[in-house]
């Protein structure tokens, strides 16, 4: 009974899958037809930049700190005690910044969006929409998926300067590295596509998480119980394909063997 209600879930979370394919794959064609509904675009903006930003802000600030403090104390050991900076710098810019970021993001905002929409599902509300000749793709899923992607590399680069600060407090505190030293390792070791490449990861991120949450809230069924499984469903989904996706960006924006290391000392 076990391995068929495992099947069966599969089989369902598959299905739920290609239908948030398909789903963004209409927004695309519906963002070049220009649908977007401005008020619940702003709304929308709102709920995901401003609410998410202190919890954003706190977490890259300890990793910050974290990550100084693991790397700070052998760097120092070896003799590299100044370029702690360059490499918390690229770090936080390539990879920390933009996935934590989503991570926070798909837990409170994407389980929010597969919460909301699942409801109005399940209470028929999206049918009433629809005798109304309203789509729900330009009223409720377009405005999330342009608020994702416009706040997210914002939150980024908010949480990328947030990190930097926590760990140049360490560096400079506990290891006696001076801000000048370390301020000037991380300008040495950055350049541009650094930056730009965090942005890019999270502007995806943010496609992901709305459009994730946003399908699994219109395919919910089963009431209450069918929209706690969903939000649940809809988190791990957005996580999942967050780190898979990550992979791949990774490895097309990094690929080679270029060093940043070595061209900032």
């Amino acid at each position: 009974m076990s391995e068929t209600a495992q099947a069966s879930g599969l089989g369902l979370w598959s299905q739920r899958l290609l239908a948030a394919m398909l789903l963004g794959g209409q927004v695309i064609v519906h963002l070049i037809a220009g649908k977007v509904h401005r008020r619940n675009t702003l709304d929308q903006m709102a709920a995901v930049g401003p609410e998410s930003l202190l919890i954003a802000l706190v977490t890259a600030a300890f990793v910050g700190m974290v990550f100084t403090i693991q790397v700070a104390r052998e760097f120092i050991n070896l003799g590299a005690g100044t370029a702690v900076g360059g490499v918390l710098a690229l770090s936080l810019a390539r990879e920390l910044a933009p996935v934590l970021t989503a991570v926070i993001l798909a837990g409170r905002v994407g389980s929010a969006f597969a919460a909301e929409i699942g409801t109005m599902q399940v209470t028929e509300q999206i049918d009433a929409l629809q005798m109304l000749k309203t789509d729900p793709i330009d009223y409720l899923v377009i405005p999330r998926v342009v608020a994702c992607c416009l706040m997210l590399p914002i939150l980024t680069i908010l949480a990328f300067i947030t990190g930097m600060t926590g760990g140049l407090l360490i560096a400079e505190g506990l290891y006696g590295i001076s801000s000048t030293v370390f301020l000037n390792s991380a300008r040495n070791f950055l350049s541009v596509w650094d930056l730009v490449s965090a942005l890019v990861k999270a502007f995806v991120f943010g496609g992901l998480i709305a459009v994730i949450g946003s399908s699994w809230g219109l395919t919910t069924t089963g009431g209450a119980k069918g929209v706690g499984q969903s939000t649940t469903t809809a988190v791990v989904t957005a996580l999942l394909a967050i780190f898979i996706v990550n992979f791949f960006l990774s490895w097309i924006m990094f690929q080679g063997t270029g060093s940043a290391v070595l061209g900032g000392f």
